[in-house]
């Protein structure tokens, strides 16, 4: 399977993080927060592809591209493969990962941490080499506090700071439209601007949603704790959720993460529609949609 997984690319979708619901219930004594989250991983992402090379490269293409800063080599992407052959007692395997940067960077919508998590994965099957799952979970969090939950993209529950997972409900075919600003928005600064931080938790969830309107009925009692301040911080966020909400096709509109990005639940069907509306009417936004799971 290892050697034919060498023959040629193997592409994946890196799919983006979106916390459709965010509560922070307290904060520790050395300042990180606790939240209790509700995160699904849409059919919309980063691709990433990985064949072997005569020396481990990165190449970054795509529409955000040039918003990836910084040295190559301190992309977060090289330092999972290293960190994986370190944590896997094997060589740094030379291989050329070609990331499309499709998503926003910095946008709430875990890009970075997406990208990080999927590598670990393609390389597991790249290798032939399979970690222990708390193995593969050690090694993602010393990646990002984000970069574990993006290790398996399917729906999760989110508490503490961030690494105590468990499964999420079972989600109603659906669609979800993304859509970002462009404006940027500091995630220190907006927990910064929080007036409350011991909030109540998201209600005891069902195992499964069948329908969107029961999925939109539950999510209606939660928040997202950093959406007002982040609002606050950026006005076009507000901007965003208004278009969202005039657009009687959406059923629900919230942030997610710390922003911009925000999202709008619909009919699958409808999906398309309500993005093509909102590159109309905002050519200068990022807008992408797809099912939500």
């Amino acid at each position: 399977m290892a050697l034919a997984s060498k023959s040629s690319p193997r592409v994946e979708l890196a799919r983006a993080k979106v916390n459709l619901a965010l509560h922070i219930t307290g904060r520790q004594p050395d300042g990180y927060h606790l939240l209790d989250s509700l995160v699904v991983f849409p059919q919309i992402g980063d691709r990433l592809a990985i064949e072997a090379a005569g020396e481990l490269d990165l190449q970054v293409e795509g529409p955000f591209a040039r918003d990836l800063t910084g040295p190559v080599e301190e992309n977060l992407i090289l330092k999972a493969v290293r960190s994986f052959a370190e944590k896997a007692g094997i060589d740094v395997p030379q291989v050329r990962l070609t990331l499309t940067k499709r998503l926003p960077v910095a946008s709430g919508i875990g890009g970075g941490s997406s990208d990080a998590a999927t590598t670990l994965r393609l390389l597991e099957d790249f290798t032939g080499t399979y970690l222990a799952e708390e193995d593969l979970h050690a090694l993602a969090l010393t990646l990002g506090a984000d970069v574990p939950v993006c290790l398996f993209p399917e729906p999760q529950i989110m508490r503490g700071i961030g690494g105590d997972l468990s499964a999420g409900p079972d989600l109603p075919p659906c669609g979800i439209v993304l859509v970002n600003p462009r404006v940027g928005v500091s995630t220190p600064e907006v927990f910064k601007s929080m007036e409350q931080r011991d909030n109540a938790p998201m209600d005891l969830m069902p195992e499964k949603f069948e329908t969107l309107a029961s999925l939109v009925a539950y999510l209606a009692s939660c928040r997202n704790d950093l959406q007002d301040p982040a609002k606050g911080l950026c006005p076009e966020i507000g901007q965003v959720l208004s278009e969202l909400e005039a657009d009687t096709r959406v059923d629900l509109a919230r942030m997610s993460g710390s922003g911009a990005t925000c999202f709008g639940l619909c009919e699958l069907n409808a999906a398309m529609d309500v993005e093509r509306a909102l590159r109309s009417s905002h050519p200068d936004w990022w807008i992408a949609s797809g099912p939500l799971s």
